[in-house]
């Protein structure tokens, strides 16, 4: 996967991204379910996978925040007071560690 997005040429990418899609797909026995599955979802999304040699885009750094965001919920939740809530945010994201120097 990694040397299918090293590749120089976007469509040399592609195929190979291809190659291990299949590969996934079908050459997996049952008794390696999880690969399988993996597989499987694979194929359904190749067309979604297989869009970014063509455009270049991901939607990796959107997941990313995304991800980062829903964490930061986690942590602060049971906070009554919302400046609490913000001042808990603030300080799991590193947005205090200049200001306050017990941090």
């Amino acid at each position: 996967v990694l040397a299918a997005y090293q590749q120089d040429r976007p469509r040399d990418g592609k195929l190979r991204m291809f190659k291990v899609i299949k590969a996934l797909h079908v050459k997996i026995p049952n008794d390696l379910r999880e690969l399988r599955v993996l597989g499987q979802s694979l194929w359904r999304r190749r067309a979604d996978i297989l869009a970014y040699f063509d455009t270049g885009a991901s939607n990796g750094p959107v997941e990313n925040i995304n991800g980062k965001l829903e964490h930061l919920r986690g942590i602060a939740l049971g906070f009554r007071n919302k400046a609490n809530y913000i001042l808990r945010s603030l300080i799991h994201s590193g947005g205090l560690r200049g200001a306050i120097n017990a941090l």
